[in-house]
């Protein structure tokens, strides 16, 4: 993981959560952060808390490859960055992103949860910082709570791991171990689990009463060159249905998929991302957000292709 060889360090956190409020309280108060319009709705909902509040001033861009921040980086001091984004898997060009950042003195966070320090190494790209959930394909079993950040400057991992100490966010000694346990496997589970994922987002792909698929996987997608390119398509799949009801209707009636709102564990989840108040507006209502785990591909398939034709 060259990521490592970059870092001055990494601070674990008791929750993914915890880690992306700790990088956001460096910020002085009134500061303006630069993200994405559709984050993870867990970093949107932190982000307008604190706005609320008078903490930060949140300015959007529209994530893509060929995203441009000319003229919406004034006074900004962190530029946040997701890549591929949940649950739309935008894809961001972070060596570019940095370098218009760093331009104006702007620090630079990514949150890489989706494709792990195993594919996607932003400390190399140029990011100041790198947050990870490591409770999704770090851990692996679907059964820790744990954050982590990464930072290329000591002074600023001092700083991480102050609001840490201060906040009461320490992980426990058996958490530690479960994740370790779990990132020994991260390149078995990963490489099975992208590979299910490619086959099931062409089969998808193929079928009429699907609206769109979203997986950097597959050619037409905008960020496919980039993804390929820095990280890997990933393991996660979004497909569009035309209304909520039938997708929720998909999502209850899978048999080998869990109907559950994490992800990156070995078993495959299945969850239809608008029905949480805090996701996005923009979040189509018929879109389905698969995990894809390790279980035989065709049996995901069968699955998943007798509740769409249910």
């Amino acid at each position: 993981m060259a990521d490592l060889e970059q870092a001055a360090g990494a601070v674990a956190f008791g929750s993914g959560l915890a880690a992306i409020s700790a990088v956001l309280d460096l910020l002085p108060h009134g500061s303006t952060v630069l993200a994405p319009t559709h984050p993870y709705s867990g970093t949107r909902a932190r982000m307008r808390e604190l706005t609320a509040h008078g903490r930060i001033t949140v300015r959007e861009y529209s994530a893509g490859p060929t995203a441009d921040l000319t003229g919406l980086l004034d006074d900004v001091a962190l530029v946040w960055i997701e890549t591929p984004t949940n649950p739309l898997l935008e894809i961001s060009d972070v060596a570019e992103l940095a370098r218009q950042a760093h331009a104006v003195g702007a620090l630079v966070a990514v949150d890489a949860t989706f494709v792990t320090p195993l594919t996607l190494q932003p400390l190399v790209l140029g990011a100041d910082l790198v947050v990870h959930s490591a409770t999704k394909y770090l851990s692996g079993h679907s059964d820790v709570l744990m954050g982590l950040v990464a930072a290329a400057d000591s002074g600023v991992l001092e700083q991480v791991r102050q609001r840490r100490t201060l906040l009461g966010s320490v992980p426990g000694p058996f958490e530690a171990w479960l994740t370790l346990r779990g990132i020994r496997t991260l390149a078995v589970r990963l490489t099975a689990a992208t590979a299910n994922a490619q086959v099931l987002a062409d089969r998808l792909l193929a079928r009429s009463d699907v609206v769109e698929v979203l997986y950097p996987g597959l050619t037409h997608h905008l960020g496919h060159e980039v993804a390929m390119a820095t990280s890997g398509p990933g393991a996660i799949v979004s497909f569009v249905l035309d209304d909520a009801e039938r997708a929720e209707r998909v999502c209850g009636t899978t048999r080998l998929w869990t109907h559950g709102t994490s992800l990156g564990g070995v078993e495959s989840l299945i969850e239809r991302r608008g029905r949480w108040p805090a996701e996005h507006p923009d979040i189509p209502a018929g879109l389905i957000r698969l995990s894809v785990g390790i279980e035989d591909v065709e049996d995901l398939w069968s699955d998943l292709a007798q509740a769409l034709d249910g």
